[in-house]
């Protein structure tokens, strides 16, 4: 009897940083230590893709020593993240030492949906990209 072989969701599945890739060929790499982000807003995006994977050392080892929490722990219940998107990005390329990457991510807690609206400040620390804060701008209502 042949067997059915079974699809790695490592490369079939849409990565969750809404780049359109799979996870394979974009945040995959960077959370299994494959390779390092060459911008702030690749590692921005790896780490979304980490908050929805609950992959807390890979958070950890890309915040700012300095910033990083002491506890990762996500909320009970864990809130399921919907989506990316990004708005904004000023210096943060292969050749800056820092950069901001502002940017929406949406989520459900308990059946109730957020929105994170955050401006990331990103800098090199030993040649590699890490988290250090974010601010909250301003939330516009529409109706």
């Amino acid at each position: 009897m042949a067997r059915m072989n079974t699809p790695d969701p490592m490369t079939t599945s849409a990565c969750p940083c809404g780049s359109g890739k799979t996870l394979a060929t974009c945040c995959g790499p960077y959370l299994a230590g494959e390779a390092r982000p060459e911008t702030a807003e690749q590692l921005m995006r790896s780490r979304y893709t980490a908050f929805t994977l609950e992959a807390h050392d890979y958070l950890r080892a890309t915040w700012h020593p300095e910033h990083c929490p002491p506890d990762l722990t996500p909320d009970d219940p864990p809130p399921r993240w919907l989506g990316l998107r990004i708005l904004a990005r000023s210096a943060g390329g292969p050749d800056d030492d820092q950069g901001t990457v502002e940017f929406v991510a949406r989520y459900k807690i308990g059946g109730r949906a957020h929105r994170l609206h955050e401006r990331s400040r990103f800098i090199r620390l030993d040649g590699h990209w890490v988290y250090v804060d974010g601010t909250f701008p301003a939330t516009r209502t529409t109706n």
